[in-house]
């Protein structure tokens, strides 16, 4: 789809009266604002456009929302759009000119006379400028069995770009599956946020959900024991939300000095390139904070058997300010509606051995079959001032917010109902990160969400340059003025603005004074109370749940040496009595301690 944009008169859907409005073009949407910089006042996706064509002046029309009203003639240089939305709907715009008219006709039906290659368009190979090839399948070579010829610059540009086509992974989250969906208010949240997508009910607002593996490489098994990884991107009228988490509330740490030592607990050992689970079970015992995600991991939970089966967490705190600038922090929590399912270890090997790529092949073929996943989306609200008197630390990632004290508020659904065209271009580039918020949607103290505000955009920037935002997958639905992305690799000329931040409206997103307090120094937890909430997991697991929980424990401990598995096994016992005294019974079961 070529990127086009541009003033056009179109006829109201519902008001029935010329409007001018600023239309912008890309390869997802149609969207028109009410001005160059001005307000989002609709969009149409571009897979429901089914036609396209010029009305000839004094044609009689009428607007779609009310077809029995009187029609009216149009002008000169009208264009048709149809689209296919709940049935079939029709818009009717007015260009300035004949030639300006048939831009947008060409950029709408890019098939038509574009010049964009398809297999269908053009019947034998090209280069990448598209200059015809002799034979690909053979190299120039001086005779039948001479050397091959340097000159043959064909041969050299297949291989050069065969050595090109990996990109830095991920350091974490590296293989995953993503797709394209919409987000629907249901629920009347107006009195604690002001953001724009959240303000109307019924509102649908586009997203792109990328699901992943944490620990694993790009070649790892998708039914492996880890925890997942579920970044969306809300692509909202007031910029792009980024909202990442897993489909565990908490997670191992509180303090982000820790993450890269815990990451490295979960890769490969520097001298053996294998997994150690002594490594990681070491840095465990060590961290009792780690005990509530480690329960969550080595239960039922620890292997969905794929993505739509699974629950999303935000995880992190966030706050919503709302139209008088209170603050309200906020738990994020979508529950499938596909209904929870998971692997038994056993099950989980045979699944394996058979498909790597389970849960990619769950997800694609799902939404390819129409079969679309649906996750309802709730928040937990939190007054600001709330914040002193809290029995625990609301901001403390390895502990949730009891539902008595904080319970469930609807917000949303969320449905996924389109694969991407691309892996690479829209799976592997697409890029997230926690600074991306929007009006009415902040940060809070939680401070592995403020490492990663900064480390996310750091990690794209290193993997994918710092122009990546102008990928498709990544780019804004909305106009933008950031005149310091002028430059750089890969920069692909879309911003025309001038050179520095000139005189405009200012501090859309400026946010209530957030309250401090306390000397600068490195503060070590005072009585955090690492086992209640672990405990309290524990007990309310059926007795056939709790039997698995030792199993797989014990399973994840072997050649673990005992001096580690005794510090652990106190973690455990600390929770629940129970709970130690059943792992250690199924390691005597097995013959060990």
């Amino acid at each position: 789809m070529a990127p086009i944009s541009g003033y056009l008169i179109k006829l109201g859907y519902k008001s029935g009266k010329w409007q001018s409005r600023y239309f912008v073009l890309d390869e997802t949407a149609l969207r028109y604002f009410t001005e160059l910089h001005g307000q989002l006042r609709g969009e149409i996706n571009i897979t429901s456009i089914t036609s396209v064509e010029p009305v000839r002046p004094g044609t009689q029309v009428s607007h779609d929302a009310c077809s029995t009203s009187p029609k009216k003639p149009v002008g000169p240089y009208a264009l048709k759009l149809t689209v296919n939305i709940r049935g079939t709907r029709t818009f009717y715009f007015l260009a300035s000119s004949d030639d300006e008219r048939n831009r947008w006709i060409k950029a709408l039906l890019p098939k038509k006379g574009s010049g964009v290659a398809t297999p269908a368009a053009c019947p034998y190979s090209t280069s990448i400028t598209g200059a015809p090839l002799a034979d690909p399948q053979y190299a120039l070579r001086a005779g039948d069995r001479g050397p091959v010829l340097l000159q043959d610059w064909q041969l050299l540009e297949k291989h050069t770009t065969f050595n090109r086509e990996r990109i830095p992974e991920r350091v974490v989250h590296a293989k995953g599956s993503g797709a394209y969906g919409t987000f629907t208010v249901t629920n009347d949240v107006t009195k604690y946020t002001k953001a724009k997508f959240l303000s109307v009910l019924q509102k649908e607002t586009e997203v792109f959900v990328r699901f992943s593996t944490v620990a694993g490489e790009l070649g790892a098994a998708d039914a492996e024991r880890d925890v997942r990884g579920v970044a969306m991107k809300f692509y909202t009228e007031e910029g792009n939300f980024d909202l990442v988490g897993n489909n565990t509330p908490v997670f191992f740490i509180r303090d982000p000095a820790l993450f890269p030592d815990f990451v490295h607990t979960q890769k490969r050992d520097p001298r053996t390139n294998m997994r150690c689970s002594t490594t990681a079970w070491k840095f465990w015992s060590e961290h009792p904070e780690s005990l509530h995600q480690v329960t969550i991991l080595m239960s039922d939970r620890g292997i969905p058997t794929g993505y739509r089966n699974m629950n999303a967490y935000g995880s992190h705190t966030y706050s919503f300010i709302n139209k008088d600038n209170e603050r309200f922090y906020v738990k994020f929590h979508f529950k499938t509606l596909q209904g929870h399912k998971h692997y038994t270890n056993e099950e989980a090997a045979r699944v394996v051995g058979g498909n790597r790529e389970s849960s990619q092949h769950d997800l694609y073929h799902a939404i390819e079959g129409g079969d679309f996943p649906k996750w309802k989306c709730f928040v937990q609200i939190m007054p600001e001032g709330d914040v002193d008197s809290c029995p625990f630390d609301p901001f403390d990632l390895t502990k949730v917010w009891p539902h008595n004290l904080y319970p469930l508020l609807e917000l949303g659904r969320l449905e996924l109902n389109r694969n991407p065209d691309n892996y690479f271009a829209e799976v592997e580039q697409a890029a997230f990160a926690p600074k991306n918020t929007v009006p009415g949607i902040g940060h809070s103290p939680d401070p592995m969400l403020q490492v990663r505000v900064f480390s996310y955009m750091d990690a794209q920037n290193y993997r994918l340059g710092i122009n990546h935002n102008q990928l498709p997958v990544n780019r804004p639905r909305c106009p933008i003025f950031c005149p310091q992305y002028r430059a750089g690799t890969m920069y692909m000329g879309e911003h025309k603005d001038p050179n520095f931040q000139d005189d405009r409206q200012v501090n859309v997103m400026a946010e209530p004074p957030l309250k401090l307090s306390g000397d600068a120094h490195r503060p070590i937890p005072q009585n955090p109370d690492d086992y209640t909430q672990p405990g309290n997991l524990f007990r309310i697991f059926t007795p056939e749940q709790k039997q698995r929980l030792f199993s797989n424990i014990a399973d994840a401990m072997c050649g673990v040496p005992s001096e580690i598995i005794e510090k652990q096994l106190e973690h455990f016992t600390k929770a629940d009595p129970e709970y130690g005294a059943g792992v250690r019974a199924e390691f005597k079961r097995r013959g060990g301690k």
